[in-house]
Order: structure tokens, then sequence, then C-alpha cells
């Protein structure tokens, strides 16, 4: 792990270094506050310091105040090292941001042994955020086929309306998959889920990275396609189609032929139903089905 090293007394900062390299840790310094705060502010920097409290420009306090302050969450473990030895130095030391401090003279095992705390403290925060992230994902995501869940697809468009309510254009594309319980019926639900699965991934791959696509019920998936009017839109959709029927897809005992059918409509820059707009896009996907399936149909934008 990374540790920086601030200290402005050349002999301290290089007995640091050599011990902490032979302890393994990959060792930046700095010769004073102001370098210091410098790395740690850097995105990629170390995420442990050890910082001497009196040094010119910075002192290691002012570098605890600032660190603090940086609107991040990777968390930097702070050492102050100190020949302060009053209880209340020691609590502005505390207070100002440092997690721990060590007296000079130091001894340095019990430094190393400090450090190896400090790991397992940001360990822990690094499991913490993991954590959270993996609750995040599954609160808005569909756990079979990894897209966005009908909440979140639906609370992504409407936040694109919003935007497009004063600026710009944008087109949903609601999809279905043909004859989708044939599947189910004749493979199994175990083969369905594969085919959802493969669906999901073929749309992913056919749209483009800005767009967002969910899950909008069993079979159906929804697309939310900023700044594309209709044209775009159906050749997006199009995409999607030709993606979707490309080859077979793979299920235990066979294999499973499937297309898609897909309804466009686009809202104008002064549209702020989100309903209207949905209503249209099912429109034209029941016009895609009675059509005969396998095809893009488009309803006119949506103006309220």
């Amino acid at each position: 792990m990374d540790v920086l090293i601030a200290d402005d007394d050349v002999v301290s900062r290089r007995l640091l270094e050599v011990t902490l390299s032979h302890a393994g840790y990959q060792v930046t310094l700095a010769a004073n506050g102001a370098e210091a705060l410098r790395v740690l502010e850097e995105s990629e920097g170390p995420r442990l310091a050890v910082l001497d409290w009196m040094m010119p420009e910075l002192d290691g306090v002012d570098v605890c105040r600032a660190v603090r302050k940086l609107a991040s969450e990777r968390y930097i473990y702070i050492i102050l090292l100190t020949v302060k030895e009053q209880r209340a130095e020691i609590v502005e030391g505390l207070e100002s941001g440092a997690d721990d401090y060590i007296t000079k003279p130091f001894d340095l095992d019990e430094l190393k042994a400090r450090l190896r705390a400090g790991k397992r403290i940001l360990k822990l925060q690094e499991q913490l955020v993991a954590t959270r992230d993996e609750l995040r994902v599954r609160a808005t995501h569909d756990s079979m086929t990894g897209l966005l869940n009908r909440e979140a697809i639906l609370d992504m468009l409407k936040n694109e309306l919003s935007r497009t309510a004063r600026v710009g254009t944008l087109s949903i594309i609601l999809g279905d998959i043909d004859h989708f319980k044939r599947v189910n019926d004749t493979h199994g639900h175990p083969a369905g889920d594969l085919v959802l699965q493969e669906a999901a991934r073929r749309m992913r791959s056919a749209v483009r990275a800005y767009d967002s696509v969910g899950r909008y019920g069993g079979e159906e998936f929804l697309i939310v396609s900023p700044g594309c009017g209709v044209s775009e839109a159906v050749e997006q959709a199009n995409r999607v189609r030709v993606r979707m029927a490309d080859e077979p897809i793979v299920v235990p005992g066979g294999s499973v032929a499937v297309t898609i059918s897909l309804g466009v409509a686009a809202a104008a820059s002064d549209a702020n139903q989100m309903s209207d707009l949905l209503r249209a896009a099912d429109q034209a996907l029941y016009a895609a089905k009675n059509n005969g399936r396998n095809r893009v149909e488009t309803r006119l934008q949506v103006t309220v």
C-alpha cells in the first residue's frame, strides 16, 4: 500500500522512507505541508499518511483539516508525528482530522503497528463502500437481466423528460420479445431465463453508450434515447431488431430463434407528460405486433 511521509527534516524523512520501504510500503515523500496536501489531493494518491506536526508552509494539523474538507469518499488515514505531549495539543491534533498520533522520539516498530491498524480501517471502509454500491445496484437493477429495473428506467425517463422540456429531443423504444410464451412452454422456464439474459445483452450492445435500457415488464424492454429524433430512434430500433434476430440463442437441448417487435415514440422539446409518451410507444408496439412482428413502428411526436 502507498504511504505518504511528510517531514521537513531530511534525516527523519530518509529513515522513515527506508524503514517503511523494507516493510513493503510504496513510499511517497513530501518536504512540507503544502507539498503533502497536493499529493493527498490526487485522485490516486496515497491513502496512508504520516505527517510531521511542525512543517513549513502548512503544518500537519493544517493538512489534516484541508484533507477532511475534500469532497471525496476516498478515506485517508493520517498519523501525526509530534513532540507535543500536552493533552490539549493532542486533542487539537485529533480534532483536526488526524486518526492517530505518535510522539517523538518514536519507536519504528510502534509506527509500523499503527500503520497496520490504519490499513485495517481502510480495508473496512472499502468493504462498506463495496457493500453500499452492491445494495444500490440491487435496488435499481433487474436481477435476471442486469438491466435497470422498471422503477429505475422510469426514473431515468422522467429525468430525461425534464431536460427535454428545456431543450433537446428525446425518443423511447418499447420492445417486446415475440412469442416468448412459446419459448417457456416448449423449452421450459430456465431456457426462457437464458433468452431474456441474452436478449438484454444484445440490446445493450446495439444501443449507444449514453442510452438507458431497462426491463419494463416480463419480456418487455424500454430504451431511453436522449438527443434522438424519430428517424434516429427508428434506425436504432432497427439495429436492436437485427441484432436480436442475428443468430439463435443457445439453450439446453437446442437453440431458439428470437425476434423482437419495437414501438418508437419521440417527445418534442415542450413535452412533459411521461404517460403520454409511454402510451404512444405502447400503441406503436401494438401496431408492430399486429403488422407481423419482428418490425418497428412509430407514433408521432408527443407535445404537451
